[in-house]
């Protein structure tokens, strides 16, 4: 079975098409950071009309790059929550489009949990149930999956997403947009421990999260630096703060995996390409004695991919859009059908 998946949800159009659910025939990506990159981050108006521009090229080239046409796709899958809802409803007013002019199925598909399956394209061995940490730059759980459709929320961040608080203080230090890639780059050579920064923890929530203050932490330390005309170590500011960063998402993987006793623990979202979460995750699988699963360094990013695969399984669960399908900026991973 042929899924079409679309994506558009912050600042990416991407189209590709999946073959069931672990079979890559296409990866379509229309990037938009050079055009944000002069603002030091996505406006949400600039990336609507970009993804109005790009959409269907994107979908005619995977298409084509997928040695197939519309008529041999069997459904089409679109991002419909979270995200920028301008961004969303470009794509998914064309998904549906799409659909109504091709009689084909549209399934309705939840980003982060795309996310989450785009480690079943990087590892088709991989089936639930396992936990599930995602990272991105507006996201941040702890998932248990019970099925491919089957989601409790263990843990999540009460404010700032990891992500978030990576490129805020990446801006802070002078590094360019997107923050998070030029942090971790920037950081490789520096000194972890050279800087120490606090441990938020949410009261009677153990594993929720708050990267809030930790956000405010660094830019007040970089603004007294300033202040005193003190030059500061950005590679070992940075690889310290990165830990930080780190260490609160580790510290509550591992009081899941005591919870729920799981062995497989994926990770997921933009963050999961962070050289310092991926190298502190597999030092943790080895120690625990589990299996860690992390998506292809292509496939962490957003991408139509991830959502063709999702769609597969949301399609095989009955999940099926009529075309009043809107578009929605903040949606609970767990919900199921669609709103």
């Amino acid at each position: 079975m042929k899924i079409l998946g679309i994506e558009s949800s912050c600042d990416e159009t991407a189209v590709s098409v999946v073959e069931d659910g672990r079979r890559l025939l296409s990866d379509v990506i229309a990037s938009q950071v050079d055009e944000h990159v002069q603002y030091g981050g996505v406006v949400p108006e600039i990336a609507s009309r970009r993804h109005a521009e790009n959409i269907s090229g994107c979908a005619k080239r995977a298409l084509s790059d997928a040695s197939c046409t519309l008529e041999d796709i069997d459904a089409i899958a679109v991002t419909y929550a979270p995200g920028l809802i301008g961004a969303l409803l470009v794509g998914v007013n064309f998904a549906k489009g799409l659909a109504a002019a091709s009689g084909k199925p549209l399934v309705p598909v939840h980003h982060l949990r795309g996310h989450i399956a785009a480690n079943y394209l990087t590892h088709p061995d991989l089936e639930p149930p396992f936990l599930a940490l995602v990272v991105s730059g507006g996201h941040s759980h702890i998932v248990r999956v019970r099925d491919y459709t089957s989601f409790e929320i263990l843990g999540r961040t009460r404010d700032d997403a990891a992500g978030e608080c990576l490129d805020k203080a990446a801006r802070a230090m002078g590094l360019p947009y997107p923050g998070g890639k030029n942090l971790d780059a920037a950081a490789k050579d520096g000194n972890a421990r050279a800087f120490s920064f606090p441990h938020p923890q949410v009261e009677d929530a153990p594993m929720d999260m708050s990267f809030s203050g930790l956000k405010t932490y660094v830019i007040n330390l970089i603004h007294r630096y300033e202040q005193r005309g003190e030059p500061i170590d950005v590679a070992s500011l940075g690889a310290s703060y990165i830990k930080a960063v780190v260490d609160c998402l580790t510290e509550r993987v591992v009081m899941a995996l005591d919870l729920t006793g799981e062995k497989k623990l994926v990770v997921a979202g933009g963050v999961s390409a962070n050289s310092v979460l991926r190298r502190e995750l597999d030092a943790l699988a080895e120690k625990r004695g589990i299996a860690l699963y992390k998506p292809r360094l292509s496939l962490c990013g957003d991408n139509g991919a991830m959502i063709a695969s999702q769609g597969y399984y949301e399609y095989q669960a009955g999940c099926c859009a009529r075309s009043d399908l809107n578009a929605y900026a903040t949606m609970a991973i767990d919900i199921n059908g669609y709103l």
